[in-house]
């Protein structure tokens, strides 16, 4: 199947950046490379654009779409919480602006047989790196009933996560869970059905906090985005694209400490902590999508871009 992935804030991400035609650039989330091709049009023949992915269909693709570009781009399967490690390894030490495009790629959800998706009954795999063993159907069978709960309820912020645990353990008491569509049928039985008729799919949430417990996303978010900000030149900036709540509350916490990192008690007259500021959010609110380009592409609508800058 062919790599389709509409790109998300294109222009607005990549104009954030505010590209230095000979500066070293990361996507970090590499994906269709919609963005980074973007990225590459702006680069002279001296800049550089280094790509990570973990999604070894993804990382085919965008070598096939930025060919083109020839020596400027280096593609690297890896997880872009190891970013600093990837950029010596690539020889250099720091870069001047830094893309997250954070989530499920549609190619992702397209691909029946990823697991992705509650819309069409496949394995219940998940995997954004294929080459790890554990997948969904792990999760949904060899959790407890409290941890099943806790993953929905915390990363799938599902006010019907205890009911959708309990009714999974029992499930799978008689058989194992093996298939996205077992799982669908098993949280509409959860639901009262006055809820499913709001909010949309009944398994979005449950299906939200799978992928984001197997794949480890926020923690991989929370963990790096203060290294990330260290690896920018002075003047440098990071762009965020954030799909729902839990990943934009940590890009804009991280941000605003990294702005003002003083721990220092209110009432004291002078900052003795010793905390300096990394540089300045450059978005106080965040950067959505237009009408138009949610009329066009649907996943945009939770889309928010936030943009930090570096000061050294």
């Amino acid at each position: 199947m062919e790599f389709r992935h509409l790109s998300v804030l294109l222009d607005e991400a990549v104009d954030n950046l505010y590209i230095r035609e000979n500066g070293v650039y990361v996507d970090g989330t590499l994906g269709g490379a919609g963005h980074s091709k973007e990225i590459c049009e702006r680069l002279s023949d001296t800049g550089t654009l280094i790509g990570i992915d973990r999604d070894d269909a993804a990382i085919e693709a965008a070598a096939k779409k930025l060919a083109p570009y020839g020596e400027k781009v280096r593609i690297v399967r890896g997880n872009y919480s190891e970013m600093p490690e990837i950029l010596r390894k690539q020889g250099f030490e720091t870069c001047d602006g830094i893309l997250l495009d954070l989530g499920v790629s549609s190619h992702q959800l397209d691909t029946a047989e990823r697991g992705f998706s509650y819309m069409a009954d496949a394995p219940l795999d998940m995997r954004m790196d294929r080459r790890e063993q554990r997948t969904a159907a792990d999760i949904v069978n060899g959790a407890s009933e409290r941890e099943l709960a806790r993953i929905i309820r915390d990363y799938g912020e599902e006010r019907f996560a205890s009911n959708i645990a309990k009714n999974i353990v029992e499930a799978r008491s008689r058989d194992k869970i093996e298939t996205t569509g077992e799982l669908v049928s098993i949280i509409k039985a959860s639901i009262p059905m006055k809820f499913q008729k709001t909010g949309g799919h009944p398994a979005k949430r449950t299906f939200q906090a799978l992928r984001i417990e197997l794949n480890g996303e926020l923690t991989a978010l929370s963990e790096s985005l203060d290294a990330m900000i260290d690896l920018l030149n002075d003047g440098g900036r990071i762009c965020v694209i954030t799909f729902h709540s839990l990943e934009d509350r940590i890009v804009k916490n991280v941000f605003r400490r990294n702005e003002n990192p003083c721990t220092c008690p209110p009432d004291f007259p002078v900052c003795v902590c010793g905390n300096k500021p990394k540089g300045r959010v450059i978005t106080r609110k965040p950067i959505l999508p237009s009408e138009e380009e949610m009329e066009i592409n649907s996943r945009a609508k939770s889309a928010k871009l936030r943009v930090f800058e570096r000061k050294v």
